[in-house]
């Protein structure tokens, strides 16, 4: 169960830029912890649509992002789409604020394992379909991040033996130091270079997951990929691969018509058959690395080959 003594932000100023989805998990949360949320939003409270008596331990600052909030913040959380060149952010750096963000926050305080997934593409159906393996095998799982809950909202009711599956943007990985012991990077194709400004930079961001993790981590990255490949020499701990074009010693790969799991992804460290190609209801080849990719990540945190099976042949995206 998540506790509240001794939290690190008790008394402390946050000051939350931008007040969406994350934003708004944060100025319920912060609170919960002793914090005082301080908001502020480019956008008016007409323009954000939002109740603000519904967060009534929170100040707000909206309609603009003043610079002179860093006078009164002990850290700064950034909300998934506020740029980290915005000057706000900026004036933070000089004078040495922390920096950090709602998912850095949940991976610091949850006292359940986490799976940490990304890609630029296949990240939602791979998270989604990991979270049923889990189930399946009887784990109370939440699945949140960058899609459904934000997982520190529910946090209060997560416990160790239960399991989380979350799935990371980019823009979250940005200020991420710390990662879950398993993590998978799926692929890494051009997006959102208007905010990373470069593709080393996008890579970089996305790197952080398994560039931070544990030293017994395990990393799962996309064999058929050129970016996910360019991104191993970063990982901290061992790395698995899943592949539809060749056979891989460690995670899941494609041999013929068959989907097997191998070396930490297998329960017997031999390769072990999942199904065919022709067992899995989603189609298309993307869909058949996403659930090789899934198949890697369930069999790093010990789900078994038979549970893979039923879950896969009854999935519905």
């Amino acid at each position: 169960m998540f506790s509240l003594q001794g939290d690190l932000l008790k008394g402390k100023r946050v000051v939350i830029i931008g007040f969406a989805r994350q934003g708004q998990a944060l100025a319920r949360w912060l609170p919960v912890v002793g914090a005082l949320p301080i908001v502020t939003d480019s956008k008016t409270a007409e323009q954000l649509n939002v109740n603000l008596a519904d967060f009534p331990r929170a100040r707000f600052h909206l309609g603009g992002n003043p610079e002179a909030l860093v006078e009164i913040a002990d850290m700064i959380c950034v909300s998934g789409g506020v740029p980290l060149t915005l000057p706000l952010i900026q004036k933070a750096v000089e004078r040495h604020i922390p920096i950090t963000n709602d998912a850095q926050l949940f991976v610091d305080r949850c006292p359940a394992p986490i799976i940490g997934i990304t890609g630029s593409a296949g990240k939602t159906t791979t998270t989604t379909l990991v979270g049923e393996m889990l189930k399946k095998a009887g784990f109370t799982t939440w699945v949140g991040g960058n899609i459904g809950n934000v997982l520190l909202d529910v946090m209060v009711g997560m416990r160790p033996e239960h399991r989380v599956v979350m799935e990371l943007s980019s823009f979250q990985l940005e200020l991420m130091f710390s990662s879950p012991k398993i993590a998978a990077i799926l692929n890494i194709t051009p997006n959102h270079l208007d905010r990373h400004g470069t593709m080393q930079d996008y890579m970089r961001a996305k790197a952080n997951l398994i560039a931070n993790q544990p030293k017994d981590g395990k990393a799962i990255l996309g064999r058929d990929d050129w970016g996910a490949r360019m991104v191993e020499n970063t990982a901290t701990g061992d790395v698995l691969w899943f592949s539809r074009s060749e056979i891989v010693a460690d995670g899941a790969f494609l041999a013929g018509q068959r989907l097997f799991v191998s070396g930490q992804a297998s329960t017997t460290g031999d390769p072990q058959e999942i199904c065919e190609v022709s067992d899995i209801p989603l189609r298309g080849e993307h869909n058949v690395a996403n659930v090789l990719a899934a198949c890697a990540i369930a069999g790093a945190a010990g789900i078994p080959p038979e549970v893979m099976t039923e879950t896969i042949r009854t999935f519905k995206a």
